[in-house]
């Protein structure tokens, strides 16, 4: 199950039993606006989600090319029956308080998105685990907001490690804080590994695919490596 877009209206269908509906778990891929369906079917069915391309946003622009998808990524998610193996993050670990690995099942995706789930039923549990965040266009005093949200929800304290996307078109007006700014105070405090600049969800280069849902451990050193644990597929 591929979407075509993000956008906005997918919270709608939370409201419809479709939990209940869909007669055995699929791959669910998508980004933005449909991770909200993701988040809900990890907290409410245990269903492993796939953050990666649309098909209007990401394959339309071809495997490897700018605003399109990285093709290893996107098969290895969709077709591996096997445990351990290896996404390249292309980011770099950055505000970590320390480098080093971190293990944890894997949770996130659009930032906006994950803190509209604060105080419902399908709010991810993050104790113990690598949390994906990532957006685009809201400027840095917006991901500050959201973060300390986050942060003072709890939902940070006990995160394993944390993977951030490259936030495209957040740049800051002149003299005002970075995003780098601003994570740095909320971050460096939980001193667990952090890779940022990951091309995941919004981004402007070739979209990684990341499965939600399996354990994996993440690697803070150089550019940044997720190794999968275990299938996000069964054959």
């Amino acid at each position: 199950m591929i979407a075509t877009r993000g956008g906005y209206g997918a919270n709608y269908l939370i409201d419809l039993p479709i939990a209940q509906k869909l007669s055995g778990p699929k791959c669910l891929i998508g980004y933005s606006d449909l991770n909200i369906i993701q988040l809900y079917l990890l907290q409410m069915q245990h269903w492993v989600g796939f953050y990666g391309p649309m098909v209007a946003a990401g394959f339309n622009h071809g495997s490897g090319n700018p605003d399109g998808y990285d093709e290893l990524s996107f098969l290895q998610a969709v077709t591996q029956t096997k445990s351990d193996w290896e996404i390249p993050l292309q980011g770099e670990a950055y505000l970590s308080g320390r480098s080093g690995s971190a293990t944890g099942r894997i949770v996130g995706g659009c930032l906006t998105m994950l803190q509209t789930t604060l105080g419902t039923g399908w709010e991810p549990d993050t104790d113990g685990a690598i949390l994906l965040l990532e957006d685009r266009g809201i400027k840095p005093y917006q991901v500050d907001r959201a973060m300390r949200h986050l942060q003072q929800a709890g939902k940070l304290a006990k995160v394993a490690g944390i993977v951030l996307g490259d936030f495209p078109d957040c740049d800051a007006p002149s003299g005002s804080p970075t995003i780098h700014d601003i994570l740095k105070p909320i971050l460096t405090p939980l001193r667990v590994p952090v890779v940022y600049g990951a091309p995941v969800g919004h981004t402007k280069r070739p979209m990684l695919t990341i499965p939600l849902g399996v354990r994996a451990k993440l690697h803070a050193k150089g550019e940044g490596v997720l190794e999968i644990l275990e299938p996000a597929v069964v054959g």
